[in-house]
């Protein structure tokens, strides 16, 4: 027989654990039932952490002392995530009373930090994520146009504002171009254009109702900051979501749509420089648009992740002329 080992075993819900020695798997179902006066018909054991179901070669991999959660038949856990959602949710059901209350503190606090901590309680409790209308959440809305009716549409609409500045510095671009290519130039620029309105300027980017694949936010509408050009990730964790409430809508503004191959410094004196040199080849304008206004070289970051200084990173050389069709000749 395999030697005891201990384990702590609770209910699903409980807080209360309880020291249980077992060799076997089955064992320790048996002995778990029978302190909690479960049927151990339809019952098993999971892992307090992640919600992982034992086998009983898992169970044998276990160190000692493994939190364990017993559950009866149909019941399920998610993992100690539960936990935290309860938590959450006993709070949040207090949340009128817990802002009150903290208005009432705030009102004769003086000290600059607790200050800070009870007025962000209040503003993250004060959110209103789920409202989408102008009618359901109006003071989300304070500032703004009366043509915004709902929370998305004016996110796309910011989103677009962004790309659309980009446009028009490429367009603006033009007087530094050689005089014998800016015909050539104004042709890029006129179907960069076309592309751009066929796809309504990405908005799509920040409006949370689009598709997981184009947007670049949850469906509650929380992004994260993508970190700096030169890191795969952001080392701070920066999240916010703009749906939430004034502040943090207006806070998002200032998260920047990063270029990693710098628009200014490479990729328009790139294009220009493409077009007067082209020497009878045909400018892959395509990929020049998708270093311009597509997440193929753009990175949501936060403000602090935004490092000014210069990437020195240069376009694909092989990627600036279309390749020519080969043409057979039949002998």
């Amino acid at each position: 027989a395999a030697p005891l080992r201990g384990f702590r075993l609770r209910r699903a819900g409980s807080a209360q654990k309880f020291g249980v020695a077992a060799g076997s798997l089955r064992g320790l179902l048996r002995k778990g039932c029978r302190l909690l006066q479960l049927p151990l018909a339809g019952s098993r054991l999971c892992l307090y952490e992640d919600g992982t179901e034992l086998t009983e070669g898992f169970f044998r991999t276990l160190p000692p002392q493994t939190e364990l959660v017993l559950l009866g038949a149909g019941e399920s856990w998610q993992g100690c995530v539960s936990d935290v959602e309860r938590f959450l949710a006993a709070f949040y059901s207090r949340r009128d009373a817990i802002v009150e209350a903290a208005q009432k503190l705030l009102s004769d606090e003086q000290a600059p930090r607790r200050q800070k901590l009870l007025a962000d309680l209040i503003h993250n409790l004060r959110e209103n994520i789920p409202a989408e209308d102008r009618e359901e959440d109006s003071k989300w809305f304070e500032g703004l146009e009366s043509r915004f009716k709902n929370k998305s549409s004016y996110m796309r609409y910011s989103c677009e504002s962004r790309i659309r500045s980009y446009m028009k510095e490429v367009s603006n671009f033009i007087s530094n171009v050689h005089p014998t290519a800016r015909d050539a130039y104004k042709r890029i620029i006129d179907l960069m254009l076309d592309k751009l309105k066929s796809v309504k300027y990405n908005g799509c980017y920040f409006d949370r109702r689009e598709e997981e694949a184009v947007r670049l936010c949850t469906t509650e509408g929380w992004f994260s900051c993508q970190g700096p050009f030169d890191r795969d990730d952001c080392p701070c964790k920066h999240s916010i979501n703009p749906y939430s409430n004034k502040e943090s809508r207006i806070l998002f503004s200032t998260w920047n749509l990063d270029h990693i191959i710098e628009k200014k410094r490479t990729v328009v004196p790139e294009l220009a420089e493409a077009v007067k040199t082209r020497d009878g080849r045909e400018v892959n304008w395509e990929y020049f648009y998708q270093l311009l206004f597509t997440v193929d070289n753009l990175k949501l970051v936060h403000i602090a992740c935004h490092k000014k200084t210069n990437h020195n990173l240069s376009c694909d050389k092989t990627k600036i002329y279309r390749k020519r069709k080969q043409t057979h000749k039949i002998s």
